[in-house]
């Protein structure tokens, strides 16, 4: 029989797997107490980070901690997050900016849309195929970033809709030629955002295979 002395990390024990898992364990309980810790903060701040805290989904908890705070922002960036539930637009309605940069997401909820103060939303290194239609439906999104995802097309037309947008970045997608030489036709396509634009600027990068193509 295993001996137990008053740390289990005193035991004797056949089992290989015991120290990964009691690792694991430690890891998961240092998790939990930064998102508490930083969900206190936020009490505070009304700015919720939440970066980097191994999440892979939004746990009810943050919700009902946030439940008294009107945030005016929300940082989601660098978890294991894949997919974004109908929860947040609804508990977070008058956040500002929302970053989900570098998670899994491959898609949005369309209550996303109701986020009528939300004006820029990060989703670099996602895995976006497409556009998310509830995002271009957002009625005061400035900012939309979608660097880094997996967005082969883009119709032009939804984004000539778009109630706010001024500067989408599409940097770093598998975009088709024909969808680049359309962007470049209907927006300015530019490297970097610049001020004082007059309408919708996209931003891309030059595409690997083609030498000659040049943003003016």
């Amino acid at each position: 029989m295993p001996q137990f002395g008053d740390d289990m990390t005193n035991s004797t024990t056949n089992e290989p797997n015991v120290p990964v898992v009691m690792h694991c364990t430690r890891m998961a309980g240092r998790a939990v107490i930064r998102v508490v810790g930083r969900c206190n903060d936020a009490q505070e701040t009304c700015n919720l980070d939440l970066s980097d805290c191994q999440l892979m989904q939004i746990p009810d908890a943050v919700y009902h901690l946030m439940r008294n705070t009107v945030l005016q922002t929300c940082d989601l960036s660098t978890n294991a997050i894949t997919k974004i539930g109908p929860s947040l637009p609804k508990k977070f309605t008058e956040i500002t900016h929302l970053n989900l940069a570098n998670n899994k997401i491959s898609a949005l909820p369309e209550q996303m849309s109701d986020l009528s103060q939300l004006r820029i939303l990060n989703m670099a290194h996602n895995n976006l195929p497409a556009l998310p239609p509830s995002a271009i439906k957002m009625p005061a999104l400035e900012v939309l970033d979608l660097s880094y995802n997996r967005i082969d097309h883009v119709d032009v037309n939804v984004l000539k809709n778009a109630p706010s947008l001024r500067v989408v970045n599409l940097s770093e997608n598998p975009l088709s030629l024909p969808c680049r030489a359309a962007l470049r036709e209907a927006f300015e396509v530019v490297e970097a955002p610049t001020e004082n634009a007059r309408g919708l600027q996209v931003v891309l990068s030059a595409p690997e295979d083609d030498d000659d193509w040049k943003i003016e």
